[in-house]
């Protein structure tokens, strides 16, 4: 415990999480390739269909909490294959769905619960215990897997091709207990102390190991509720992931297939978005540099310009614009989620941070309940997702400005006991 070997296992918790990632939130970011099939055999209004997505990020952000809690408390290695297993039953019990209340029970309730026990709710808090220095840069390099997740939905799109909605959800199961689960069970440690290691970084001076000034504070959840920095870190959770980015992704591939493009290029648009959500996440660590504040501003930017060229599509004359959209709003979303993880492990990490970092996954299934079954209802209504894309601009805003008021730049001054 002396020396840190030559290539530190901590690096081996990112590769796990890096994998493990893409194939359980693959599941969740396949639901806009699955969506028009589903319709297409059933018939059912888009709101209503639309919901079961909304449901199931609901249900994920009151688990996530609970997730995290256990995590802290009790045994990760056997929570997580736990979860594993609920999850992989849960998708392919939905092969054999017939009714919507089925999907609402699987995907909408088994599914978000299966997710939260072996996906990023403890995953996170294993990084933050891993990583005291490069904490911003080890957040990014794990949620490289997110935004794989999303290109996993063009595997998706080929098994539905060639087998059937159907079968493609066994094909998905399979994947899950092939690759995940034996990882999960040889080679992840939530904590170095499991291995006798320390975190990267904890022999230096803490103040030295990261530029947000982090101190020796442990707070409990209790404290950490009643500081207007975790509700405001929720809300901006909330109204960027929960509300603005749902609603666009649940319904990007109908979209682009309503103004005349083939479910197969739509779903290439979605797998682009995923790719250039990685290389936001491989960028993320410049919140290090730059401040946690500052990427989530260029976040804003990147996202709300990539929907003023979605709200621009009119037909299949400019695909350019479809292009353009996904590059922008995949490097943009990439930004967001590493840094408001790490930002909140500034300001709130310790024994309890996997509960504390719950909490703002809770904040996004409360927002997601609304935006993926609202930006469905808006065109059932209006004929068009227009509004409903402008309304998620307006979010990715004021999610911008609830983060910087959270400021975590200045963790060292609330970790020390100032407001």
């Amino acid at each position: 415990m002396t020396e840190r070997p030559r290539f530190f296992y901590g690096w081996v918790i990112v590769g796990i999480t890096i994998i493990s990632m893409t194939l359980i939130y693959g599941i969740r970011h396949s639901f806009s390739v699955f969506f028009p099939a589903i319709l297409d055999e059933f018939g059912w209004s888009r709101g209503s269909t639309a919901f079961m997505l909304s449901l199931s990020l609901l249900i994920y952000g009151f688990v996530a909490p609970v997730a995290g809690s256990l995590g802290d408390r009790w045994k990760p290695h056997r929570l997580m294959p736990l979860g594993l297993l609920v999850l992989s039953l849960a998708t392919a019990g939905s092969a054999f769905a017939r009714e919507l209340w089925h999907f609402y029970l699987l995907i909408g309730i088994l599914v978000p619960v299966g997710t939260a026990f072996c996906g990023w709710p403890l995953l996170a808090p294993a990084l933050a215990n891993w990583f005291i220095k490069r904490r911003g840069l080890a957040t990014g390099l794990g949620q490289i897997g997110a935004g794989l997740s999303f290109t996993y939905g063009m595997f998706a799109e080929l098994a539905i091709s060639q087998l059937g909605w159907r079968q493609a959800y066994f094909v998905l199961a399979g994947m899950l207990a092939l690759i995940p689960l034996p990882l999960y069970l040889l080679l992840f440690h939530y904590r170095p102390e499991d291995r006798g290691l320390r975190a990267y970084g904890a022999e230096e001076p803490l103040a030295a190991a990261t530029t947000r000034g982090v101190t020796s504070q442990d707070w409990t959840m209790g404290q950490a509720l009643r500081t207007r920095q975790l509700w405001l870190l929720m809300l901006s959770y909330f109204l960027f992931w929960g509300i603005g980015t749902y609603l666009v992704l649940a319904h990007q591939v109908k979209f682009a297939e309503d103004v005349g493009y083939s479910g197969t290029f739509a779903a290439s648009i979605f797998a682009l978005f995923g790719i250039l959500q990685v290389g936001g996440q491989l960028s993320a660590g410049i919140s290090d540099r730059i401040g946690r504040e500052m990427t989530v501003t260029l976040t804003t930017i990147l996202t709300m310009g990539a929907l003023a060229a979605l709200v621009s599509v009119k037909d299949t004359s400019q695909p350019w614009l479809l292009y353009l959209y996904a590059v922008s709003f995949g490097y943009g979303v990439g930004f967001f989620t590493p840094t408001i993880t790490a930002g909140a492990a500034d300001i709130f990490h310790g024994r309890h941070f996997g509960a504390i970092a719950g909490l703002l996954l809770t904040g996004m299934g409360v927002g997601g309940v609304i935006g993926p079954w609202l930006g469905g209802y808006i065109h059932d209504t209006t004929g068009s997702y227009f509004a409903a894309f402008i309304l998620s601009m307006v979010c990715f805003g004021l999610s911008c400005t609830a983060f910087w008021l959270a400021g975590p730049r200045k963790a060292a001054k609330l970790r020390a006991g100032g407001s």
